[in-house]
């Protein structure tokens, strides 16, 4: 498949075009704007949720409802496989357009966001780096239209942040694996077709005896539990994934027995600049809804823009999205240059989680009982915000991998 994401006023980006403003990468910093290619891409992902997710966002929260239409509209524009190459069908793109799209998506709604991460990090992102041609050809590129998307199962009811933990056996019976226990918290879990799913092959060796398996789904001996009932994100399905006496194939190892918690952690550092992008879309949507009502909203005689106190609110909103904005980019072009990224991922998930928090704890505050009831999206925007510090690693977990690199660059 060609790339095929749409840019504003150019059609298709063709093969020719592609290469000239993908490889203005290294000069984002030198530069007081992204290169027209991305300004492009971005304009163009902009205008879909302006168009797709907005006007729905509120109603597909209120009913749960997975937003199906959307999401193959966004497998033709190549926004699900955006990091594939395109002999797998993927867009053939870098993971800074891919920060950038998953903002902008994210900004018109957090639960299709997040939809969107799940299959290009955590789903694609692991098959692509660690599996066999013949599984990429057959766990890939079916996943990249929007007719299929895969999960990530790692975490347990009994752990979540110790991913060395896992109690989910599998144990070797001829040519099959056999799958026993269950995974937790699993995002896009109700509708989809696969799943990479870590399980402890080897007890003894602990995180080395950690193996990560393709599961199709549905198969025998995998049932769902039932839909979570959350907080937010709630147009994206979250359950959990039950293993009965599951037989997977040995060709559906992924990167080798005893690999998976290599993969797994490796996986997560992709997740989390996605995690971060999310984050960045809810909290600019959130200082968008601030805006608009403190420039409408009258008190003593004026709008609430020209109190100092509003304006204070606003450049502090402004300066932590900024900031965490920078960050983002900055893990995507390490992982894009091939340079070591797992702290600047660590640091941009946790700015830009927490900046999502506060700044849309700011916007409630901004528009004060507007802020608190439904007929507003900022409410959504809140409750929205609050998974990012807890997914791919809470921000106490990024607080140690950060720390971990800092003392290990002293010691060095």
């Amino acid at each position: 498949m060609a790339v095929s994401l749409l840019v504003r006023g150019c059609g298709r980006v063709s093969r020719a075009f592609r290469p000239r403003g993908w490889s203005q990468l290294h000069t984002v910093y030198q530069s007081a704007e992204l290169p027209e290619t991305y300004q492009m891409l971005r304009q163009t992902c902009r205008d879909f949720a302006q168009k797709e997710l907005i006007p729905v966002a509120g109603q597909l929260d209120k009913e749960h409802c997975f937003p199906g239409a959307q999401i193959k509209k966004m497998g033709a524009l190549g926004l699900l496989a955006m990091a594939v190459p395109e002999e797998f069908n993927g867009a053939g793109l870098d993971y800074l357009a891919y920060a950038i799209a998953l903002e902008e998506i994210s900004r018109g709604c957090a639960s299709t966001g997040v939809i969107m991460s799940v299959n290009n990090s955590l789903y694609l992102g692991p098959i692509l780096s660690f599996g066999s041609q013949e599984q990429k050809q057959k766990w890939i590129s079916p996943f990249t239209s929007g007719d299929k998307i895969g999960c990530f199962a790692l975490s347990e009811p009994g752990n979540g942040s110790d991913a060395g933990a896992a109690s989910t056996t599998a144990q070797l019976d001829g040519d099959s694996w056999v799958l026993n226990g269950t995974k937790a918290w699993i995002t896009n879990s109700w509708e989809a077709s696969a799943a990479v799913v870590f399980a402890t092959s080897s007890k003894s060796l602990k995180h080395k005896g950690i193996t990560a398996f393709l599961v199709p789904m549905p198969t025998p001996g995998l049932s769902l539990g039932k839909k979570e009932d959350k907080m937010g994100i709630r147009a994206s399905s979250t359950a959990n994934l039950i293993f009965e006496d599951c037989r997977i194939p040995k060709d559906n190892v992924l990167g080798g027995t005893g690999t998976g918690f290599k993969i797994a952690m490796q996986t997560l550092d992709m997740g989390r600049i996605g995690i971060a992008a999310q984050a960045l879309g809810i909290a600019q949507a959130a200082l968008d809804c601030a805006v608009d009502y403190a420039e409408k909203r009258m008190a003593f005689g004026s709008p609430l823009t020209k109190l100092q106190s509003i304006q204070f609110k606003l450049a502090d909103m402004a300066l932590a999205l900024e900031s965490a904005r920078l960050l983002t980019w900055r893990a995507a072009m390490l992982k894009d240059n091939q340079k070591p990224f797992s702290k600047e991922a660590a640091m941009a998930k946790l700015a830009a989680s927490e900046a999502a928090t506060q700044i849309a704890h700011q916007a409630i505050q901004i528009l004060g009982g507007m802020g608190y009831v439904t007929e507003m999206p900022a409410e959504r925007h809140y409750r929205d915000a609050r998974i990012t510090e807890i997914y791919e690693g809470t921000s106490e977990i990024q607080r140690l991998v950060i720390a971990g690199h800092l003392l290990k660059s002293y010691r060095s």
